[in-house]
């Protein structure tokens, strides 16, 4: 496959956008989305049946919260267009942002109607997300798989560019404070699944993670082997 990186604009926002945009507006948004990021986390901690469910969501709501609103632009990148239909009309030899997993605890996604994203659960085989702009894709990241010992799994996606028209999303990146240390949480360990990963700060697993490839598996670098697994 020929994958083409197209000028994706991406502006990043720690409590604020750019001069143009209305500040309060957006730490409105800032607000809103986060609320719903710790309502779902605390719904997974019970699901787990972990005593204090506010385990996930008190990292973000944390004054040093290292989470993160991100705007996409994905200008489109016209072939032979058969139709307008800008749910399936994307190129799948063009990549707008390439192959990887969210390295953060959880991540929220809102889109317009245009297609693109792709999800792949295994063997590099992907499936198609459709856009809905009156709902949110809720992706699980990398922090929240290690804290779980692998009972929830970061997904791997992608974006592909529209042929027709440009596609436009928001993602709100849930991450704890960088000095915060990750580790399996007691309840998710047992004698016959000790904990898969070795402990590590956001912080150092941000640096890392940074620092590879973008389509690289970044959780490999801290997983336990051989005897560390006794």
């Amino acid at each position: 496959m020929c994958v083409v990186l197209v000028h994706v604009l991406m502006i990043m926002c720690v409590i604020f956008i750019i001069g143009i945009c209305d500040s309060s507006a957006v730490s409105g948004y800032i607000e809103a989305v986060r609320e719903l990021a710790c309502e779902l986390l605390d719904l997974v901690a019970e699901g787990l049946r972990v005593p204090d469910t506010s385990v996930f969501s008190r990292l973000i709501r944390d004054v040093d919260s290292d989470s993160i609103l991100r705007l996409n632009h994905y200008p489109p990148m016209p072939i032979l267009c058969k139709d307008n239909d800008t749910s399936s009309s994307y190129n799948t030899n063009r990549v707008g942002f390439g192959e990887h997993s969210d390295p953060q605890i959880l991540t929220l996604l809102r889109s317009n109607d245009v297609g693109g994203l792709q999800i792949s659960l295994n063997d590099s085989v992907w499936f198609p997300v459709s856009p809905d702009p009156s709902a949110f894709c809720v992706n699980v990241g990398d922090v929240l798989q290690a804290m779980t010992n692998g009972r929830f799994l970061s997904v791997r996606h992608r974006a592909l560019t529209n042929s027709c028209k440009s596609r436009m999303s928001m993602a709100y990146f849930a991450a704890p404070p960088l000095s915060t240390k990750i580790t399996a949480l007691p309840q998710m360990l047992s004698a016959v699944r000790p904990s898969l990963y070795r402990p590590f700060t956001w912080g150092d697993y941000k640096k890392a993670a940074y620092s590879l490839r973008l389509g690289d598996t970044r959780l490999d670098l801290f997983m336990k082997r051989g005897e560390e697994l006794a």
